[in-house]
């Protein structure tokens, strides 16, 4: 998790009317909330679950500002049920574990939680060098430490057992660990024991932020710390910040495949400052997918310019048809808003959708567009920011398809649409919507007539 230490209403619209119902703006975050998701409170290396309709975000704090070392005291959780607004719910401290013998304990490194029949087991780092459990009844705790001795303990593996990594399969759960190499396990029954010895896992052509740097301890060295694991479809992918590598199988061999930051990643600047290596060091984070749509939640040292002192971005991840993952796009907008200022809204963007399904298309303005599955489906796009003065949104359609179809709009919880029109092939529409507020809500339904192919780009507000 250091980054290196030594060196961040038709039956479709109805369901996603219900989206927003139980929607509430929390203390932490008030309005919008944009990029870094939870300004100038030091929150990082950010693991991010749902569990029931909310999100949670399992941290690392770094305490200060003003830090020049990495000085964190505490571990934090917080929730979101809109990935715009955030509440801290939990905070869990070194003297509530094993660790109450360290009065003076400031390594509180990262982090990652998992669910098993009822129970939440939080995992946390004791520096770079073991990792102990807690346990509680909900998400947010409170929190026992059962055990009251680390779970991983230092010298059980070659690596260092620390940033822990928990991936859900079925009833099993694993946990991978380490730094420059990798190793798994599957957790016993109780969550608190290892089910097996565990098993290196093997990266072939890997890279990371060290590889090609010269003149520091960590000259050619092919990863980095903080790995995660999720898996898409039948693909399994394991990350280290900004770096990942694919394989059909859990334990590997994974084959490098990249990077999900690269330059294009920055239309709107914000790759500097940075860390020593550049804007891909230091990405520790998380995938997770909600309400259809993935993300990735990752460090970032644009706003505060201290390493010491880093924030949590999240951005849309979009798998292209090889497995591989597009370069993500660094901004302030953030997720779970749009501003209608800032050119158009790509269709694969959404926030929710619904009989739909995403698709990377060479023609698509973002490589990607949202193909209809059904004879109707839905997206759902909160919090779109800009539109007061503007009265009509134009729809980019892609796709061959002469059969007509109908297009609607409707604010959050309405009755009745905005607008309801039909058209004739995919084409480029423009629809008025009349006069619109400065911030609203919407929900885009298609109805198409007959099976033929239908697929949105993106949406402009004019």
């Amino acid at each position: 998790m250091n980054s290196h230490k030594s060196l961040k209403p038709g039956k479709a619209a109805r369901g996603l009317c219900a989206l927003f119902l139980g929607v509430s703006a929390f203390a932490a975050s008030e309005g919008y909330a944009g990029n870094p998701i939870i300004a100038n409170q030091g929150v990082n290396d950010p693991h991010i679950h749902v569990f029931g309709d909310t999100a949670y975000l399992y941290a690392s704090h770094d305490k200060s500002p003003h830090n020049t070392d990495f000085i964190m005291e505490d571990w934090q959780v917080w929730s979101s049920e809109d990935l715009v607004n955030w509440r801290l719910r939990s905070t869990l401290l070194p003297n509530q574990t094993y660790l109450r013998s360290q009065p003076d304990f400031a390594s509180a490194w990262a982090t990652d939680v998992a669910e098993k029949n009822g129970k939440y087991f939080w995992y946390f780092s004791e520096g770079n060098h073991q990792t102990g459990v807690v346990v509680g009844d909900s998400p947010v705790g409170p929190w026992k430490d059962v055990l009251g001795a680390p779970l991983l303990k230092k010298d059980l593996t070659p690596t260092h057992e620390y940033d822990p990594g928990l991936f859900a399969e079925g009833d099993d759960r694993y946990i991978i660990f380490g730094v420059w190499d990798y190793y798994m396990a599957k957790l016993g029954d109780d969550m608190m024991s290892l089910a097996e010895t565990p098993r290196r896992i093997e990266i072939r052509g890997a890279r990371g932020p060290y590889t090609f740097t010269s003149g520091t301890p960590f000259d050619g060295k092919l990863t980095d710390d903080k790995p995660f694991l999720h898996k898409q479809g039948d693909v399994y992918y394991l990350s280290w910040g900004a770096f990942y590598a694919t394989s059909k199988a859990l334990y590997g061999p994974y084959q490098y495949r990249g990077a999900v930051i690269t330059e294009e990643s920055f239309p709107t600047g914000l790759s500097a400052p940075t860390w020593p290596t550049g804007p891909q060091q230091g990405r520790h984070g998380s995938f997770f997918t909600w309400y259809g749509q993935t993300y990735f939640a990752y460090c970032d040292i644009s706003q505060s310019g201290n390493r010491y002192f880093r924030d949590t971005f999240i951005s849309y991840v979009h798998y292209r048809d090889d497995g591989s993952i597009a370069p993500i796009r660094v901004d302030e907008t953030g997720v779970g808003e749009y501003n209608a200022d800032h050119g158009p809204i790509e269709a694969e963007e959404f926030f929710a959708a619904d009989a739909v399904t995403k698709r990377e298309n060479a023609a698509a303005s973002n490589g990607f567009d949202i193909v209809l599955d059904a004879e109707e489906g839905a997206l759902t796009f909160p919090n779109i920011r800009g539109l007061a003065g503007k009265d009509s949104a134009v729809f980019d359609f892609t796709g061959d398809s002469d059969a007509p179809f109908t297009l609607s709009v409707w604010r959050k919880g309405a009755k009745a649409p905005i607008v309801e029109q039909g058209f004739d092939g995919a084409n480029r529409w423009r629809v008025p919507l009349g006069a619109l507020g400065e911030t609203e809500s919407l929900i885009v339904k298609i109805e198409r007539a007959g099976r033929n192919e239908l697929a949105l780009d993106r949406i402009s507000f004019e």
